[in-house]
């Protein structure tokens, strides 16, 4: 599948791979100099390839707090919140993003940001609830539209970013606040004041935002957004630098520190769990689980080695294996070898010392705090 900017990352030039069944550009210089121009100044990335789904209705809010582990109902206008999707077992399906908007009619929707590899799965998790009463009984009813192919998500992330985005949308960004978004217009005449929505979010450790617009008009919006983004440093990126900078800001990827096999107090997100009100799938799990002594958890990890340790490999204290990676790499911003990974509860304390198997190679590794980069507050 491609998404719409595909031809435009053909023209520049973007080296193009498979993921999650997308051509997606994994980089288009080198992944470090993408990575430093993310942190200095800014970058654009293409998230097209994640699922958007717009829930509206009379029983939208409660549909949706009886489906993810975050309250739904109480949500203001403009706000986001991260959430899980768990089944009955309390293991993770997804972690998304769902975001409280008014359309230009005056009415609220919900848009539920999935992510790519999973689509699939969870809309047809979504239809399979939608059958259920709490969605069908007299003024409860849900409209649910898969949104996914009709639009397209650019993410604009790095410190110049807001520099670069305002004078294109007529929504103050500046006094937007993380985890908030707006319905928007878009300025340039390539958009014709076609609507869309903005919001300060994204998947790097910068400030940022995340716009959605209509697929149609997305290949000339990010041209318009790589010309006036030359003279701000602000570059094209792919997904192998946006890889580097959420591993630097800690944060979880699904199929790595989330799974079908994980669940989310051992993930380090139970604060994402609100396990008192609506009974969503996995809830009476979940609450079990927090009442048990944790077996495993998740934790940063520094690689005292030249050689960077990669998902999967395995953790020792002396000859016990106690664990094992789920993502690992160079760090660009602070010139070291970072990891995350599983390891048992009992050796998860910060300066705990690990050896770490790399193709048959022992290193030393120790145990640090998460995140290993957070950015300065202006």
């Amino acid at each position: 599948m491609r998404t719409p900017l595909y031809e435009n990352h053909v023209r520049l030039g973007a080296k193009m791979v498979d993921f999650a069944g997308w051509d997606m550009p994994v980089q288009f210089s080198t992944i470090i100099a993408e990575h430093n121009a993310v942190r200095t100044a800014g970058g654009l990335v293409d998230v097209s390839h994640m699922g958007r789904l717009r829930f509206e209705g009379p029983g939208a809010a409660e549909f949706l707090s009886s489906t993810l582990t975050r309250r739904v109902c109480d949500m203001s206008l403009g706000q986001i919140r991260y959430s899980l999707v768990t089944n009955e077992q309390g293991f993770v399906l997804d972690d998304v993003l769902l975001g409280y908007y008014l359309n230009d009619f005056g009415q609220p929707y919900y848009m539920l940001v999935v992510n790519a590899g999973n689509h699939d799965k969870i809309v047809k998790w979504i239809k399979s609830r939608l059958t259920e009463e709490i969605a069908t009984a007299p003024g409860k009813e849900v409209i649910f539209n898969d949104m996914s192919s009709v639009w397209a998500m650019i993410a604009v992330q790095g410190p110049n970013s807001l520099e670069l985005l305002q004078p294109l949308v007529d929504v103050d960004l500046k006094s937007m606040r993380y985890y908030r978004g707006s319905q928007c217009r878009f300025l340039h005449p390539c958009a014709q004041r076609q609507g869309g929505i903005v919001s300060r979010t994204g998947y790097t450790g910068e400030d940022g935002f995340e716009i959605t617009l209509g697929a149609g008009i997305a290949s000339k919006f990010w041209d318009v957004l790589v010309e006036m983004g030359k003279p701000l440093g602000v570059i094209p990126t792919g997904l192998g630098c946006r890889d580097t900078l959420r591993l630097e800001a800690g944060m979880p990827l699904y199929g790595h520190e989330l799974s079908e096999s994980i669940n989310p107090i051992e993930a380090g997100l139970g604060s994402a769990c609100y396990l008192d009100g609506y009974d969503f799938p996995g809830r009476d799990a979940l609450k079990k689980i927090a009442q048990e002594p944790l077996t495993r958890t998740r934790v940063g990890l520094e690689i005292l080695g030249k050689r960077p340790a990669r998902e999967g490999c395995k953790l020792f204290v002396n000859d016990e294996e106690v664990g094992y990676v789920t993502s690992g790499s160079p760090s660009p911003t602070l010139g070291k070898n970072i990891a995350m990974g599983y390891v048992k509860t009992e050796f998860a304390e910060p300066d705990t010392a690990l050896t770490v198997d790399i193709r048959g190679n022992k290193a030393e590794a120790k145990v640090v705090p998460l995140p290993f980069y957070k950015r300065a507050k202006k």
